[in-house]
This record gives C-alpha cells, structure tokens and sequence, in this order.
C-alpha cells in the first residue's frame, strides 16, 4: 500500500497531523538556524548584559544581571512553545483517531454483523494509521524540543559565565 493510500485512509485526523508536522517542522529548522547562528554572538551579548550592568544602580546589580540574561534567552525561547504543543498533542489526535476507528468498527458489525470480517477489519485499519501517524509527528517533535531546551539552558550558563569573567 502507498504512502498516499494510508494517508487517504486515515481521514482528517492524519492531515491534520501532517498540517502540524510541516508547521513543526518549520519552526524546527527556523530554531536550529536561529541557534546556529547565535553561537557565533554569544560574545556580542554577553557585552550587551555587561552594558546594562554598567548602566545600572550597583543596589540592583545582580537582579539587572539576571533580569538581562533572561531578556536574551526569553526571546530565543519563542516558538519552542508551539514545537512542544506539537510534541503533545499529536498522540492524543492519534487516539482519538484509534477511538473513532475503533468506533466505525463495532459500528458496523451492529449494522451488518460478524460474518463480513473485511468490515470490521476498514476500522480497525483506520484506528491503526492514525495511531502511527500521531507518534510519528509527536517523537521528533518532542526530541526537538528536549534538545532546544537543554541548548537554551547551556547557552544561559555560558553567557552567565562570560559575564562573570568580564566583570
């Protein structure tokens, strides 16, 4: 069976999943580059956290510090939420793909019963592919995002430290 056939068979539920996938997907390449490129700046703002310290009342140094750092890396976290959303409710709509096919199923066994097993068979199919289609768009979705966030708290770390030596 083609690709094209399963997705076919699987219903709304599935292209909403792939809708989500593109979309995810997108926002993974769109952080990755974002983040590539920030390796090469981690300098240029650590010096932009140590200008705010300069400017700032030596009482609420440290609070300055911590509010600047949490500036910077708040506006990299934009669009992990959106990855993590993903990463969550794909297997849910795969259930509740799993729930309607299995639903067609006994369905149509009560309107036609047990001697047709192709009938009962099309729900259970369809039950299936949804359920493999919501983990497919969920697992990498979810590593994407685990990574993302422990990049983001390295590069926190890093910039702290930079600040630190500088000061």
């Amino acid at each position: 069976m083609e690709l094209i056939e399963y997705i076919h068979r699987g219903g709304i539920i599935v292209y909403i999943l792939i809708g989500f996938n593109i979309l995810g997907f997108t926002l993974i390449l769109w952080k990755s580059l974002q983040y590539f490129v920030i390796n090469f700046q981690k300098n240029k703002i650590a010096q932009s956290v140590l200008n705010k310290l300069k400017n700032s009342n030596d009482a609420f140094q440290e609070k300055t510090f911590q509010n600047a750092i949490t500036k910077q890396i708040n506006k990299l976290e934009r669009g992990l939420n959106t990855i993590k959303i993903i990463a969550s409710i794909s297997p849910l709509l795969g259930l509740l793909g799993t729930v309607i096919g299995v639903l067609n199923s006994f369905d149509s066994i009560a309107k036609s019963g047990l001697g047709d097993p192709n009938i009962f068979s099309n729900g259970i199919s369809i039950a299936l592919i949804t359920t493999v289609a919501g983990l497919i768009v969920a697992i990498p979705h979810y590593i994407a995002y685990n990574y993302f966030v422990g990049y983001l708290d390295n590069l926190e770390h890093n910039i702290e430290e930079r600040v630190i030596s500088k000061l």
